[in-house]
C-alpha cells in the first residue's frame, strides 16, 4: 500500500533513487496516479519554503525539479485526463530580455511555476521587445515574466512595457520583472506591476493574481 508521506519524504530529502523507485513501486501496486503527483507538488511546495528560508540553495532546487519532471514522465501516463487542482492555474510567458543571457533564476521560476501548476511557455534569453510581446500574445498569456540579472536589462524591460502601451496591449497583462539587481527603483523606471528577487515570491504573487481574476 503507497505510503505517500514516505514518498513526500524522499523528495523533499532529495533522495532522487528512493523516490523514484517507490513511485514506480506505488504505480504497479495500483495507487492513485493524481494522488502521486499531488505529493511531488507539496514535497516541492516545501522544497521552495526551504529554498526561501535558505536551507536549500539553488543546487537543492534544481536537483528536485529534476526529480519532478522524471517523476512527471513515470505519472502523466496513468493520469488518464485526470487534471490536478491547480491544473490550468494561468497562463505564463517569460524571458530573458534582449542583451542578457543569464538563465538560471529564468528556468528555476519556471520550474517552480509549472510545478505549481501555471502553464508556462519559456522563451529563452536574449529576446527582443517585438518577439516577446508576440509570443504572450500567441500564448494567451495573463502574465509576461522578464528577467535579468544586470542592470543593463532595465532598459529592455522598460521598452516591453512601453511596446504594450503602443500596441493597446498594456492592460490585458500583469508584468512582473525578476533578478538579483530588481527593486521598487527597477519596478518604477520599467513600468512593471511588480519586482521579485526569488522564484517563490514570484510564483506566490502570479498565483495571487490569477485567482483575483
Amino acid at each position: 500500500m503507497a505510503d505517500l508521506n514516505v514518498l513526500k519524504k524522499a523528495v523533499m530529502e532529495i533522495q532522487e533513487e528512493r523516490a523514484l523507485s517507490l513511485t514506480k513501486q506505488y504505480l504497479e501496486e495500483g495507487a492513485d496516479p493524481l494522488a502521486l503527483f499531488e505529493t511531488y507538488q507539496s514535497a516541492l511546495e516545501e522544497i521552495g519554503k526551504l529554498f526561501a528560508q535558505q536551507v536549500y540553495f539553488i543546487p537543492e532546487l534544481i536537483m528536485a525539479g529534476e526529480i519532478m519532471k522524471t517523476a512527471s514522465a513515470l505519472i502523466k501516463p496513468r493520469l488518464a485526463g485526470k487534471e490536478t487542482a491547480s491544473a490550468k492555474l494561468g497562463k505564463i510567458l517569460i524571458a530573458t530580455v534582449e542583451g542578457d543571457i543569464h538563465d538560471i533564476g529564468k528556468n528555476i521560476a519556471t520550474m517552480m511555476l509549472e510545478i505549481t501548476g501555471f502553464d508556462v511557455k519559456d522563451i529563452g534569453v536574449d529576446v527582443p521587445v517585438e518577439k516577446i510581446i508576440a509570443e504572450a500574445e500567441a500564448h494567451n498569456a495573463q502574465i509576461i515574466g522578464l528577467s535579468g540579472l544586470l542592470t543593463l536589462a532595465f532598459e529592455p524591460m522598460k521598452r516591453v512595457v512601453e511596446g504594450l502601451k503602443a500596441k493597446g496591449l498594456r492592460n490585458k497583462y500583469k508584468v512582473i520583472i525578476g533578478g538579483g539587481q530588481m527593486d521598487e527603483h527597477a519596478r518604477a523606471f520599467t513600468g512593471a506591476d511588480a519586482f521579485v528577487t526569488d522564484a517563490v515570491a514570484g510564483v506566490n504573487l502570479c498565483k495571487r493574481w490569477v485567482q483575483a481574476g
